[in-house]
């Protein structure tokens, strides 16, 4: 369900290694010539912001966090700035000057086109000194039973929310193969060339979705249920109306059952064009002890959204630096690090 590209770029070329003659992929070739709509390699061509087709937005500053009474010492708690800085100027680009800013809340974007601005991961620093479930307690439990906190796999302390569309375009009325480029669907009358939509799959009582996806190899699913699912985003190329058969500019990543309840949306999202950029996260060096017992010193999350982006971050010691559950996201140039 997640369109994402993550460029993580570690370069240690020895002179060995570049003598080597070059290998490719069977599933690809040297230039592609090995790949089919139906391939195993699934076509990302169109993920991240914009669908790859657009550079990230360069903004310019609109007001400043100092502007609602940020001090970035390193020593004063600087929450209830950020908070207030967020809400007044929503739909803005918040600059964060030079300077290490202590916040103990977490700091929720919900607006369109709202932009936080560091001034580099050497300069801005996000300072978190107590972790997220202390500080909003969100206790759950793993399939198997195991009492942990959710945060060991969600949230985080910049939380950017969007509720993707939920109106409904129409149904697929025919199976489709991975691969197929179109859809017989229950109506045509609100889809165009050229609109953008969101396919939802979902599982059934015997699970054949996440069996589907798994290749019939799934491993343990028992406790797993009917949670499955997956999502298809792409762009209308062709309307015929008189067979209802809607065709677009990418193949279908699974097979399309009916069984699987195929349901077309718009792709929009109640929150795009968010970015966060230029600043580093630091969290304290505690022992850790493993998966599931992650306590929320994560950095970044956004659920919903679409066409948003995270630039030139550092994150320091944390749990987990991002979870991303979203369309068409572009995570670049970012930096991992940890002393624990």
């Amino acid at each position: 369900t997640i369109a994402v590209m993550v460029w993580l770029v570690v370069c240690a070329i020895s002179p060995l290694a570049a003598q080597r003659p070059d290998v490719y992929s069977q599933l690809w070739g040297t230039n592609g010539e090995n790949w089919f709509d139906e391939s195993r390699l699934t076509d990302f061509s169109y993920a991240g912001y914009q669908r790859g087709e657009r550079h990230l937005p360069s903004r310019t500053p609109d007001l400043s966090v100092r502007d609602f009474g940020a001090i970035g010492d390193g020593e004063t708690d600087d929450t209830a700035a950020f908070h207030s800085a967020i809400q007044a100027s929503a739909g803005k680009t918040i600059a964060i000057p030079k300077g290490e800013y202590v916040i103990t809340d977490q700091l929720v974007i919900r607006e369109s086109n709202t932009v936080l601005q560091g001034a580099g991961i050497t300069k801005t620093k996000l300072r978190f000194p107590t972790p997220l479930n202390d500080i909003k307690p969100n206790w759950g439990a793993t399939t198997t039973g195991l009492r942990t906190s959710n945060y060991s796999w969600s949230g985080g302390f910049i939380s950017v929310q969007g509720d993707l569309s939920t109106q409904e375009l129409a149904s697929v009325t025919r199976p489709a193969r991975r691969g197929s480029r179109a859809l017989s669907v229950s109506t045509v009358k609100r889809l165009n060339v050229g609109d953008e939509f969101r396919m939802t799959l979902k599982d059934t009582d015997d699970q054949s979705l996440i069996k589907h996806l798994y290749d019939n190899d799934p491993g343990p699913i028992e406790n797993v249920g009917r949670r499955a699912t997956d999502s298809f985003v792409a762009r209308i190329t062709e309307v015929n109306r008189r067979t209802r058969e809607i065709h677009f500019d990418r193949p279908l990543r699974t097979d399309v059952r009916l069984s699987w309840q195929p349901t077309l949306y718009p792709a929009s999202s109640s929150v795009e064009e968010v970015g966060i950029e230029g600043m580093s996260f630091e969290f304290p060096p505690t022992p850790y002890d493993g998966h599931f017992s992650e306590v929320g010193y994560n950095a970044i999350a956004m659920t919903g959204t679409r066409h948003c982006w995270i630039q030139n971050v550092r994150v320091y010691n944390a749990d987990s630096g991002f979870f991303i559950s979203g369309i068409n996201t572009t995570l670049n140039k970012i930096l991992l690090e940890s002393d624990r």
